[in-house]
Order: structure tokens, then C-alpha cells, then sequence
């Protein structure tokens, strides 16, 4: 926890479950990921976390966005975005969505089937389509192979159909797997990629954009690799697969723009045991899956988790206050907490600030939705 976050929390003692974001964070993630790809622009991923603070510091930093759905659009124009530089990514649209995201002024969109390329063809023509593949998500704590893409030789069609169907083909996009660490799985992308290019140039069908996606990590328990580290191996593959004709690149981070920048503060509300016998206590915190935490589904997002107390370190199992047998946050993972850990003891939950908000349900057992402060 910084000290801008530190002192809020001690200055205004908000009431738990909240999640505090720094904004300067924010800003020089935006910094640091323009400086580590300067020829890419940066689509940012709203589904992360669409706080308008947020969404009106991006579009003065010069940010673009990647949207999921019509709120959303709405939510950035809102906060003073072009509609030029928005980006409508998700796959699986409605067909009124897309008229209203055409009517709203944006012109890129995301497709992996022939029915969501019909969809856009009609409802928004003359708009820059882009096809997404499959990707193996290996090496991502939080994988999204399946759901979404298609094979490249499904793409390949698909990308031929749309030039007969007045629709611009532009590009292909993918995306490696949020949270991914395994810096080759880019180069593994862009290999497909440029061999899609190639087939279709000779086809007479020329593509020219690679959206490369998102995967750029926040860090947990363990290191990362350094935002340097990922634009280094980014441009290392496009140009060992696209030698001196790079096309145009975007990218689409998301969790790597916001995660690091916010801390949920927690309040423990019950420490208990099961048996007269049992080494492990049961922490329950006044947050769970259902309050934001939903990426602790199989214990994919491990976040760090601090108190102030200075005990010996012991081992518990961390739950939410739900009367929901899911709700249940570390129980494999080996979390510790200090032995003079005490009811109404205020929990940090570091590392917060993407996927929380979004994820939190309305009223789940009547609790409130996770509140939220961006300083």
C-alpha cells in the first residue's frame, strides 16, 4: 500500500468492504506501457474497471478504448472520448447493440463466426471488422481460450467473406491470457498471424492491423516480468514474423493499466475453527466472491493480503461473509495471517483495483455493492 492510499484510509476511515485507487498509478502504467511500445496505441479495457475517473484520465492521457458492450461506449464517450478511437471487442453482440454502437460513431469491430460478421454487415457498413483466433492461453493465471476466437484457417475465410460483404477486413487480434508471464506466447500469436497476412495478401485481401490484446500482468504473490520486458519481446516477434513490413499494432491492456493501483480494505468479521483439533483457522472478511473477488474462482488470482498486526504468521483459510458454500476465497493456497489476528481487525487486500468493482454482485445477501474511491 503507498502512502497516498495509506493516508486516505487513515484520514476518512471509509466503511468496509472498499477499494481505493491511486490515479497517479494509473497514469504512469499508461507512461510506462507508451514508453515499452511507442508504435502501438493503447485501447484501453474497460471491462477492467470503468470508473469515470479513470475512463476521464485516460482520454486526457490520450488513451483509446476497447468496449464490451454499449454501456460501456456510452461511459467513455461520457468521459470525453472519441468514438474514432473506440474499439468494440467483444465477440458475441447483439444485433441492436451493434446498430447502436454504429449510431454512436464507432467503426472498428470484433468478430470470430460468419453469424457476427453478418450481424456487423448489416448493421453497420463500411465499419473495419478484425477477426480474432484462437489462442492456448498457456502460461495465464486467468486463461480465455475457448470462449473465444476461431481456428486462423476458420479466420482466413472469414476474413475473405468480409471483403465481399462491405465491410472492411483490417485485421486480426488475439489474446494471449490475462495475467500471462510466459513473454513467447506472443511470439507464438504473431507467428500465426503473419502467416494469415501472407495468405490472405495473396488472396488480394490486405490486412493492416495486428491487435495484439491484453495479458499484461499486475503483480500478486510473485514477481512479473517488467513492462519493459514485455514491449522488448513484443517487438522481437513482429519483427522476426513481419520483417520491415510491421503493420499497424494496438494493444488492450486492462488489468496491467489499474490492478496495481487499487487496495480493497477489509474488515475481519468472524476467526473460527472447525474441530477442537483443527490447524487451520477460518478467517472470514466482509468481502468475498460475491463483493468483487470472483477472480479467486479456483484460486486462479492470488492477491497479497496484509494486516497490522505482527504476530507469528499461521495458516488460515480466507472466506467471504455469504451464506453461499462457494464463497470461499484461499482455502489450497498456503495464506498466513498473524496468530494475534482479532475480530473487527482491518485486512488491506493489495492490488485491487481491476476486476473487483465490475465483479461485485448488487445485492447478494443484501450486501451492498463494493465501494469505491478514486484519489
Amino acid at each position: 500500500m503507498n502512502e497516498k492510499i495509506a493516508r486516505f484510509l487513515e484520514e476518512r476511515r471509509p466503511a468496509t468492504p472498499c477499494l481505493v485507487v491511486d490515479l497517479d498509478v494509473v497514469a504512469n502504467n499508461f507512461g510506462a506501457l507508451s514508453q515499452a511500445l511507442p508504435d502501438a496505441r493503447i485501447y484501453y479495457a474497460v471491462k477492467a474497471n470503468p470508473a469515470p475517473e479513470i475512463l476521464r484520465l485516460l482520454v486526457e492521457l490520450g488513451s483509446s478504448f476497447d468496449t464490451a458492450s454499449v454501456p460501456e461506449i456510452e461511459m467513455c464517450l461520457a468521459a470525453g472520448a472519441d468514438p474514432a478511437r473506440i474499439s468494440f471487442g467483444n465477440t458475441i453482440k447483439k444485433q441492436r447493440d451493434v446498430v447502436r454502437a454504429f449510431e454512436l460513431g464507432v467503426r472498428l469491430f470484433a468478430f470470430d463466426s460468419m453469424a457476427e460478421l453478418e450481424k456487423i454487415a448489416e448493421s453497420a457498413p463500411g465499419a473495419r471488422v478484425f477477426c480474432r483466433i484462437l489462442t492456448s492461453g498457456e502460461g495465464a493465471e486467468w486463461p480465455l481460450s475457448r470462449k473465444f476466437g476461431c481456428e486462423p484457417a476458420m479466420a482466413r475465410d472469414l476474413l475473405l467473406a468480409a471483403a465481399r460483404m462491405g465491410v472492411e477486413p483490417c485485421g486480426v487480434s488475439f489474446h494471449v491470457g490475462s495475467q500471462q508471464k510466459d513473454l513467447a506466447q506472443w511470439d507464438v500469436a504473431l507467428a500465426q498471424t503473419a502467416e494469415l497476412f501472407q495468405s490472405l495478401e495473396a488472396e488480394g485481401v490486405h490486412l493492416t492491423m495486428v491487435n495484439l490484446g491484453g495479458g499484461f500482468p499486475t503483480r500478486y504473490r510473485t514477481d512479473v516480468p517488467a513492462t519493459e520486458a514485455y514491449g522488448a519481446a513484443i517487438r522481437e516477434a513482429l519483427l522476426r514474423h513481419f520483417g520491415n513490413r510491421i503493420p499497424e499494432t494496438i494493444v488492450e491492456p486492462g488489468r496491467g493499466m489499474v490492478g496495481n493501483a487499487g487496495v480493497i480494505q477489509s474488515e475481519v468479521v468472524l476467526i473460527s475453527r472447525k474441530s477442537a483439533n483443527d490447524n487451520r483457522r477460518w478467517v472470514y472478511l466482509d468481502i468475498g466472491k460475491f463483493g468483487g473477488l470472483a477472480e479467486t474462482m479456483d484460486e486462479a488470482i492470488q492477491y497479497p493480503i496484509t494486516t497490522e498486526r505482527a504476530g507469528d504468521a499461521e495458516p488460515v483459510i480466507l472466506a467471504g461473509p455469504t451464506c453461499d458454500s462457494a464463497d470461499v476465497l484461499y482455502e489450497k493456497a498456503d495464506y498466513r495471517l498473524p496468530a494475534d489476528l482479532r475480530i473487527g481487525d482491518k485486512i488491506a487486500i493489495h492490488a485491487a483495483g481491476a476486476y473487483t468493482t465490475t465483479y461485485a454482485s448488487v445485492a447478494f445477501n443484501g450486501f451492498e455493492p463494493l465501494s469505491q474511491y478514486y484519489i
